[in-house]
């Protein structure tokens, strides 16, 4: 079975064909760097990471560009308050992106390129637009796109210009020949930093518009037409289909292949929001769970699907991932970690992966592998439960580690009790031995009797 992949652009799955064969390029929209990045962040990230890592593991030399906005209104405003440089801001806040998203286990891309780097390209590509009679300067200097120009608009999100009113989704701006043209850049004013403005060419001093800035980034380093090209649901209008109009404007060949979007992320079913006081930062999250944890609840949700967090779930999740851990922790010894596809596990869970990344159902599998290891506690089993959950990113720790990591107490504590129960149970002294497996018990922890001796999980 090929790989199949859900295309927002025809709105059907459709088997995945590369440009290039055993090749695989996508860019995705990353972050506007100017604050910690929320859960609703990391759900995209992840999202692709889970992605990016199954492509690779079907054999794909995969070039992933993920992009970092570091120049924009809310970047300058924040800069501004904070009295600092925008580089300092921004270097600022891709370091702590960096340290919060690699706790979850996402991988780092191929290419990761910031905007300011590539404000070279974009010029050109508005010089192109410009050209072609798509892009007109006005008054007030700024560059803007003449949408009604170009043939097609639309055709991503399904609105058609005529449905469009201005004020909704689209600035209304005096300088505009038409209420639906955006901006592809943004005359520098007197009031501005100077680090906000940069050598615009022609068109004088200035910043790049949003939607120019991908279209650069993507074109630069994976070029004119490329395979897939992700980012969240709330991009699909206007940004993707401003990117699709400038691109394709500009070089008159198709611009991406594929275009995947994650589902919106929801907090106890209602949208997030600072305003509903359900506003979580990745960093919060994990002052309360582990990034494992984390990464495990949002695998339980079809990349596509509307994504609900709640304590309930992640606390259900963590259970989940625990089933999972307590059956590679009955395997003694280092498992061989290896995939036979033709075998039927692995067969079903690249089936799973292969339809449009269902990643629930490929969980499913890992559940039935973990119930044969419990059953059997065969290492063969083990290794390919480890391994395939490898291509999801989880799964890759000390499954002691894992089950012993929601200890409150001290792990001394907890070694010395277990040390007075076996001196009791070695004097027969069988009620101290009950009572001191009671008392850790009300403290969360769960002792395990084997023939190697005492074990303990956290609860």
């Amino acid at each position: 079975m090929s790989l199949r992949i859900y295309n927002s652009l025809s709105r059907a799955v459709e088997d995945f064909v590369p440009l290039v064969p055993g090749e695989a390029g996508m860019y995705v929209c990353g972050m506007t760097i100017y604050d910690l990045c929320h859960v609703g962040h990391a759900r995209m990230m992840m999202a692709f990471d889970v992605i990016y890592r199954w492509l690779a593991a079907s054999g794909y030399r995969v070039t992933y560009v993920r992009n970092i906005t570091d120049i924009d209104d809310k970047i300058i405003k924040r800069a501004l308050e904070r009295g600092m440089t925008i580089r300092a801001l921004t270097d600022e806040m891709i370091a702590a992106m960096r340290e919060d998203i690699s706790a979850l286990g996402i991988a780092t891309p191929t290419i990761e390129p910031r905007a300011t780097d590539y404000v070279p390209q974009m010029i050109s590509l508005i010089e192109r637009l410009e050209g072609k009679g798509l892009a007109y300067q006005a008054e007030n200097g700024d560059v803007n796109y003449a949408v009604r120009k170009f043939p097609g608009y639309g055709r991503l999100s399904g609105k058609s210009l005529d449905d469009l009113r201005a004020g909704e989704r689209v600035e209304v701006d005096r300088g505009k020949q038409d209420p639906l043209d955006f901006v592809l850049w943004k005359a520098a004013k007197a009031d501005e930093p100077e680090d906000a403005k940069f050598p615009g060419g022609a068109y004088g001093q200035g910043r790049p518009g949003w939607h120019i800035e991908c279209s650069a980034m993507s074109c630069a380093t994976l070029g004119e037409t490329f395979d897939i090209h992700g980012g969240g649901m709330d991009l699909q209008f206007p940004h993707h289909e401003n990117e699709i109009a400038q691109s394709e404007g500009a070089t008159g060949t198709t611009f991406a292949r594929y275009w995947m979007h994650n589902g919106f992320l929801n907090v106890d079913d209602e949208k997030m929001s600072k305003s509903l006081g359900n506003f979580f930062t990745i960093r919060e999250v994990l002052q309360r769970y582990d990034g494992e944890t984390l990464r495990f609840f949002m695998l339980r949700t079809h990349y596509r699907r509307p994504f609900n967090f709640s304590d309930v779930h992640i606390e259900d999740a963590r259970q989940g991932l625990r089933r999972l851990y307590t059956a590679l922790d009955k395997v003694n010894g280092r498992v061989i970690e290896t995939i036979d596809w033709n075998q039927p596990a692995a067969a079903a869970f690249k089936a799973a992966m292969d339809e449009d990344f269902n990643t629930p159902q490929a969980l499913a599998v890992l559940f039935e592998l973990a119930g044969e290891v419990n059953r059997s506690a065969s290492q063969e089993a083990a290794g390919l439960l480890k391994a395939l959950g490898a291509t999801l990113g989880i799964l890759q720790g000390s499954p002691r580690d894992y089950l012993q990591g929601g200890a409150a107490i001290d792990t001394a504590w907890i070694e010395s009790r277990i040390a007075a129960r076996v001196a009791a149970k070695a004097a027969r002294d069988f009620v101290q031995a009950d009572a001191i497996r009671a008392e850790l018990a009300a403290r969360g922890i769960t002792l395990k009797d084997g023939p190697e001796g005492t074990t303990w999980v956290a609860a």
